[in-house]
C-alpha cells in the first residue's frame, strides 16, 4: 500500500465525502458533538474540506468525546503532559485501534520499505507500562509494529544503555536499521553513545520547543547527527495522538512534511479562520479519516505552520512545516514532557 499518491485536487475530491460520512456519523452518536454542531449552526452539504466543522484540539482536554458505548471502547490513550495539566483522552473501540498501526505502518513504509528492520529505541521499556497509555507510550508501541529484534537505548532509570547498543550493532550493524525517539531525547542521548549508527534510519517527532530553546533547528540537527552519528536517513513526522495513526512525514529530500492520502492540513488565518495561501503562516488544522471511534477527525490544533507549495515536492499535495507552539499555548510533545 502507498498512501503518497494523491495530487490535492484529487485529495480534496477523495477526503470530501469520506469526512462529511464521520461528521454525520459522530453528530449522531456523540451528543456533545452534536450540541457543538448545533450551537454555530454547522450542517450540510459541505463544498469543500474547509467548510466541515472542525472542533479546538484542547476539548480532548476537557470534554468526553466518544462515539461509540461505553462497554465498546477497548483502549483510552491519554497525552503527555507536564504538572498541573490535563491531558486529552482518546477512547478507541477495536477497529478504530486496529486501524491505527495499520495506516502508520502504510505511511512510513515510503522511508523504511516493505520488510520490518531490526530496531532501536531511543526510549526505555517503563515508557510503555502504566493502566492509560500516554501518547509517548502508544507511540512507541505503534512504531514497534514496524520493527523486530527490539533494543531500548535507555535503561529502567533512563540513562543510555551503551552495552546493549552496542550489542545490537554487533548483531544487525552491517544492515539497514530503523531508530526511533522523541527529537529531544534522539538529540540528548543517540551523541551520548558516541558510536556508528550510519546504517540506520531515524524516524524523530516532536520535541522541538526544547531545542529551540538550545540554537537547535532541523538543519542543525541534521548536520549534527550525521557528524557525531553518521546519520544520513533522517524523517521528521507530526502527528498526536488525537489524531492517533496519522502522521505527516517529512519526504526524501527533507523540504517539508507531506500529507498521506487519507489526510490533510490546512492553515487557518488565526483572525479570519479563512484558508491562507502558500507562504502564509497561521493555525494548523488537521483532518483524517482514521477518528472513528470519536470525533477527532476535523482538528484545528495549537500548531503554528505554514505550506510551502502545492503538487510540487517529492510527493504530491501539500508540503508544509510546523513553525511552533500558539503563544500561551500548552507545551505538548512527547520529549519535551519526558525532558521535563
Amino acid at each position: 500500500m502507498t498512501v503518497f499518491t494523491l495530487t490535492e485536487a484529487e485529495r480534496e475530491a477523495v477526503l470530501l465525502p469520506r469526512l462529511a460520512v464521520l461528521t454525520a456519523r459522530h453528530r449522531r452518536a456523540c451528543p456533545p458533538y452534536a450540541r457543538i454542531l448545533d450551537a454555530i449552526g454547522s450542517a450540510p452539504p459541505y463544498s469543500r474540506v474547509a467548510d466541515l466543522p472542525w472542533l479546538p484540539v484542547r476539548l480532548f482536554k476537557t470534554h468526553e468525546l466518544r462515539s461509540v458505548p461505553e462497554e465498546q471502547v477497548f483502549r483510552v490513550l491519554t497525552s503527555s503532559g507536564t504538572t498541573g495539566q490535563s491531558p486529552s483522552r482518546i477512547h478507541l473501540d477495536r477497529e478504530a485501534a486496529a486501524a491505527q498501526p495499520r495506516m502508520l505502518a502504510a505511511t512510513l513504509k515510503a522511508v523504511l520499505g516493505e520488510r520490518r528492520l531490526p530496531m532501536l529505541i531511543v526510549d526505555s521499556r517503563s515508557a510503555m507500562r502504566g493502566p492509560a497509555l500516554s501518547a509517548r507510550g502508544a507511540g512507541v508501541l505503534g512504531m514497534m509494529n514496524l520493527g523486530r529484534h527490539y533494543t531500548f537505548v535507555l535503561d529502567e532509570g533512563g540513562e543510555p544503555d551503551s552495552a546493549a547498543v552496542r550489542n545490537f550493532l554487533a548483531r544487525h550493524g552491517d544492515e539497514p536499521y530503523l531508530i526511533f525517539g522523541f527529537t529531544f531525547m534522539v538529540w540528548l542521548h543517540l551523541r551520548e553513545l558516541g558510536l556508528d549508527l550510519s546504517r540506520g534510519v531515524l524516524i524523530h517527532s516532536g520535541g522541538w520547543k526544547r531545542l529551540t530553546e538550545r540554537a537547535v533547528d532541523a538543519a542543525v540537527f541534521r548536520s549534527t547527527l550525521g557528524r557525531e552519528c553518521g546519520l544520513t536517513r533522517i524523517h521528521d513526522f507530526y502527528g498526536m495522538v488525537e489524531q492517533i495513526g496519522t502522521v505527516f512525514l517529512e519526504g526524501p529530500d527533507g523540504g517539508g512534511l507531506y500529507c498521506p492520502d487519507f489526510a490533510n492540513v490546512l492553515v487557518r488565518d488565526p483572525e479570519t479562520w479563512e484558508e491562507a495561501p502558500p507562504g502564509v503562516p497561521g493555525l494548523i488544522e488537521v483532518v483524517s479519516t482514521l477518528p472513528t471511534s470519536y470525533p477527532g477527525h476535523v482538528l484545528l490544533t495549537e500548531d503554528l505552520g505554514v505550506v510551502h507549495g502545492v503538487d510540487d515536492g517529492a510527493w504530491p499535495g501539500k508540503r508544509f512545516s510546523i513553525l511552533g507552539r500558539l503563544p500561551r499555548a500548552e507545551v505538548r510533545g512527547c520529549s519535551d514532557t519526558a525532558a521535563a
